[in-house]
């Protein structure tokens, strides 16, 4: 019977953090998949100030852990208006940065999030699109075409099939990064299965988020499987 209402109070705490993860996984992509094409689009950019802000953006962001991002951008503007009060800086620096600081925690998430994702799909972006031969692009000029009409009607689909297999894998990591949210306090997945540890000194509920993991990492791997199939018209 105490077995049974354990059961009955892990199962909903489970599902209620699985929840909070897939808010966290949708989001992200959500932002960070357009984002990283603006940035790859900058990275190749031919404006050099641009370029170099965007690459060094991305070098930086990709060079350093995402917990310490996480940190960083929730945190961070919290000190910056300390520092700010203790120097002659506007009132308006200081009452913005404060503001900042108390925002939403799960909003923070999200922002580290996506940046981070945004720098990483960038790079994958730029990949896909520099592997597409020049020649493409002029025998769509010769047949009048702009560079945009070219770019979507052309070399986006192959470009989409070339960048599946490493975004498919990024994506697959973002569900188990989605754990790192509990760093700055986000009920999720795994701070759900870890409670009951302190609760009542069982260890099999964390051993369980695993399956919630296991399930959704393989419904992805069945449909990016089903979309490179499906892609499979577009030789590259």
């Amino acid at each position: 019977m105490f077995e049974r209402e354990i059961l009955e109070t892990v199962i909903p705490r489970l599902a209620d953090g699985f929840v909070v993860t897939l808010e966290i996984f949708f989001l992200t992509l959500l932002i960070s998949l357009p984002a990283g094409l603006l940035l790859s689009f900058g990275s190749m950019s031919k404006f050099k100030p641009l370029k170099y802000v965007v690459k060094t953006l991305v070098a930086v962001i990709r060079g350093t852990p995402l917990v310490l991002q996480l940190i960083v951008i929730f945190y961070g503007p919290g000190l910056l208006a300390t520092w700010a009060q203790g120097i002659e800086i506007s009132n308006f620096f200081i009452e913005w940065m404060s503001s900042w600081h108390v925002m939403d925690r799960f909003v923070a998430v999200i922002v580290s999030f996506s940046l981070n994702y945004a720098c990483y799909f960038s790079e994958i972006y730029r990949g896909g699109i520099e592997s597409i031969s020049k020649g493409q692009y002029e025998a769509c000029q010769v047949l009048g075409m702009t560079k945009t009409q070219a770019f979507f009607k052309v070399v986006l689909m192959q470009v989409v099939k070339r960048i599946l297999p490493p975004m498919s894998n990024e994506i697959i990591t973002l569900v188990k990064d989605t754990s790192l949210a509990r760093v700055i306090s986000i009920y999720e997945l795994i701070w759900a299965g870890e409670v009951f540890i302190k609760l009542n000194g069982l260890l099999w509920p964390l051993l369980a988020t695993g399956i919630f993991y296991l399930a959704f990492n393989g419904l992805l791997t069945v449909i990016f499987g089903k979309i490179e199939k499906k892609l499979d018209y577009y030789k590259t």
